[in-house]
């Protein structure tokens, strides 16, 4: 359904995503995961068309993305992308407005299992608190893919746990479901298959029941294995 060829995408002389092939199926949570800088960003947002690639292609439903794919791919970005004068009300009519698959009725069951109210404003909000209401507002939408960026980052451990049950609750065989991470065990226990991302290059794509069940390892076992000590720092 998602699928990219030879995909490479370089800024200058950095190459952020070097050739990357993979493909994502229905009915699976991917956890796309490497240390900071390692491409997932880059490759991500791709995906969702907001950057165009250096080379190679990006397919969804074997056609290249572009205004039609966005009607169908939610994503949520690591950054905040919402006006400063919005309250949580104002997001919500804002992505009704744009989007035709958005849920208002979904988006206030989101949000008030996130504990915010719709009276708040964006720009008083905690970095925990704004990145709950990034990921309501996107998993509002009734899309065919779910990319969620650092979906975990800046928010407490309890909170977690709803959030969690919250991105299970869109799995399904007619979905696709990717999230991006380097909070391996977070991440262990929503997907069932991972990809490993290291330094732009596509390491590997395993299924982890067959991973722990065949050679004994964990995702967060194998992702000590691929890297190791490595440090990455720029963010791509």
């Amino acid at each position: 359904m998602l699928e990219s060829r030879e995909l490479t995408k370089s800024f200058g002389s950095v190459v952020a995503v070097d050739h990357v092939s993979l493909k994502l199926e229905a009915g699976h949570v991917y956890a796309m995961l490497g240390p900071n800088g390692s491409g997932k960003t880059t490759w991500m947002k791709m995906a969702a068309g907001l950057i165009k690639p250096t080379s190679g292609q990006i397919l969804y439903e074997e056609r290249p993305v572009g205004v039609e794919s966005r009607r169908h791919i939610a994503y949520m970005s690591t950054e905040p992308y919402f006006y400063n004068w919005m309250t949580i009300r104002d997001v919500g009519r804002y992505y009704e407005d744009f989007f035709e698959d958005f849920s208002m009725e979904r988006y206030k069951e989101l949000i008030g299992r996130m504990e915010l109210r719709e009276d708040m404003k964006t720009r008083t909000l905690s970095s925990g608190m704004m990145a709950k209401l990034k990921i309501a507002v996107t998993l509002a939408r009734d899309a065919k893919v779910y990319m969620l960026d650092e979906p975990f980052n800046g928010i407490d451990l309890l909170a977690r746990d709803e959030i969690r049950t919250c991105i299970l609750q869109f799995a399904s065989e007619d979905k696709i479901l990717l999230l991006s991470s380097h909070l391996v065990e977070e991440m262990e226990a929503v997907a069932d298959r991972a990809i490993f991302i290291k330094q732009g290059h596509l390491e590997e794509i395993v299924d982890l029941e067959t991973m722990r069940t065949e050679y004994g390892i964990s995702m967060a076992d194998r992702y000590r294995q691929i890297y190791g000590h490595e440090e990455v720092t720029s963010n791509v």
